[in-house]
């Protein structure tokens, strides 16, 4: 068996394709931070095509870890080289290999920090790109206001500190640039948030006026505003987590030994706005969409995909169901899925250039549906304090001010909050996994007798726990969660609505 790594790519390429540029002449042009699964099987792989034509060797992904836990990944990466598998897994079970070789480096910010800075101030590095997830950003939920409180970020504003935080270690990139003559970079945002280029601006903005108050370098603030470019972008491709299952089968289906492949679906989508001070790779040539204006698609995956996953998750896991395909081959559940979609999320969309919406929506029920993926319906239930606010929330607000149905949005609101009060409906534990656990745990013990107790958090919830028809609807589903369950909650709920 081989180990993955480029002394093996010969023998590797016997099962599997693998890269066909020479890698020793790819050179970075870009430094991502968060390289997760989401990033190998989406930005990465599409310069792997790119590469894999002949193109864009001069724009290598330069990886970097802040947090504590990419120690593995930073482990992983250099053992095998940056390589990695990416396989496809579509819905009648086969599998479409292919090793993706368009990381070229690694470098884990606490073992050196001023390395990961000198990458970035280098003038090769043209984009730094992000998907560090939707609670990165360190903004208000409600306000959208950066947080300096955050003490990290507070420490990292001390005149003199070595930079531990995202914000920290960018900032003092194009610190080093603007010192140097050099023209910055691209800051390239790839979460699911609305308007994500937009929010980065706002957030590294933030920073930057902070960090001229605290050390007095004049303009810093406004040169970021003014000079740096963030584009906004919308990407899509279902990417569960690595499980040992999937190492195993990789070895005894391929004879590789991969640390940790990257199992997704086989549908992929980004559509980016052309916003680059210093160019970019020609994505396009491999089916990125290259837009002027991303909001509709932005718009159209949010309030469909990701808040249907949030509306799938929560009465899925209540009811039984541990597998994503599971919950959506169970037509009760496509059809709340459906009806959500269709009555409230659509009417809060404008026209999306180039898409069925119909056809959209229909396919997504389809995608969830693909047994391959063996997508946990406990990933989509994770860090719901950072995915509601930002992507039902919305819905459920916009349809208050038009005067639209929120019945169904309102209703996953609600199983959000019996989830969250950590046991299921045998009585077994639930773990709740969220930065505000606590919080939300305390909140949902105290709702059986206290019902508006959980959406009465003003960070989270706003002042929609003063709006009679939330609070209705909300109380309503709530109370029948508790008294008959998930299912029969979801029967009732769909009753009334046309087949």
């Amino acid at each position: 068996m081989a180990q993955l790594n480029t002394a093996a790519l010969a023998e590797v390429g016997r099962s599997v394709p693998v890269p066909t540029y020479d890698r020793g002449a790819v050179t970075t042009g870009i430094v991502h931070f968060g390289v997760g699964g989401f990033h190998r099987a989406h930005q990465a792989m599409y310069l792997d095509r790119l590469m894999n034509d002949g193109k864009a060797l001069d724009w290598g992904i330069c990886g970097v870890g802040v947090m504590p836990s990419d120690q593995r990944m930073k482990q992983t990466m250099d053992a095998q080289d940056c390589l990695y598998t990416l396989v496809l897994k579509a819905p009648d079970g086969s599998w479409e290999p292919r090793v993706i070789g368009s990381i070229v480096e690694y470098l884990f910010a606490p073992d050196d920090p001023q390395a990961v800075i000198e990458k970035m101030a280098d003038p090769a590095t043209r984009i730094v790109s992000l998907t560090v997830t939707e609670g990165g950003y360190n903004f208000h939920q409600v306000t959208g206001k950066f947080d300096e409180t955050n003490p990290a970020v507070a420490a990292d504003l001390a005149p003199g500190a070595v930079p531990t935080t995202t914000f920290g270690l960018i900032t003092e990139a194009l610190v080093r640039r603007r010192a140097r003559g050099l023209a910055p970079f691209t800051i390239m945002s790839c979460d699911n948030i609305q308007g994500n280029g937009h929010v980065a601006h706002e957030v590294f903005t933030a920073f930057a006026r902070l960090r001229e108050a605290a050390s007095g370098e004049a303009g810093l603030g406004d040169w970021v505003d003014t000079t740096v470019h963030f584009p906004n972008c919308m990407v899509d491709r279902i990417t569960p987590v690595t499980t040992d299952d999937d190492r195993s089968a990789i070895s005894e289906r391929f004879d590789i030994q991969d640390a940790w492949p990257v199992v997704c679906e086989p549908f992929t989508q980004w559509v980016l706005e052309d916003n680059f001070s210093l160019g970019r790779p020609p994505l396009e040539d491999v089916g990125v969409q290259i837009v002027t204006n991303v909001e509709p698609y932005e718009l159209m995956k949010l309030r469909l995909l990701n808040a249907s996953h949030q509306a799938l998750c929560y009465f899925g896991y209540l009811a039984g169901y541990r597998l994503v395909h599971e919950v959506c081959q169970d037509p009760l559940f496509a059809r709340f899925l459906l009806a959500y979609m269709n009555r409230e999320a659509t009417p809060t969309l404008e026209p999306v250039p180039g898409i069925d919406l119909d056809e959209y929506k229909h396919q997504l029920i389809s995608r969830f549906s693909n047994a391959g993926v063996r997508d946990t319906v406990a990933r989509l239930c994770a860090e719901s304090s950072d995915r509601i606010p930002k992507w039902l929330l919305a819905v459920i607000r916009e349809q208050l001010r038009t005067g639209g149905d929120i019945t169904l949005a309102t209703a996953v609101v609600a199983s959000w909050a019996r989830y969250a009060e950590g046991v299921d409906e045998q009585g077994e534990p639930i773990e709740i996994v969220d930065r505000l656990a606590d919080r939300l745990k305390a909140a949902a013990a105290r709702q059986r007798t206290e019902p508006l107790a959980f959406v009465s958090d003003r960070e989270l919830f706003g002042d929609l726990v003063e709006e009679k028809r939330f609070v209705s609807s909300y109380v309503d589903t709530l109370n029948s969660l508790h008294q008959v369950g998930a299912r029969a909650t979801l029967e009732k709920l769909v009753a009334p609505i046309p087949v």
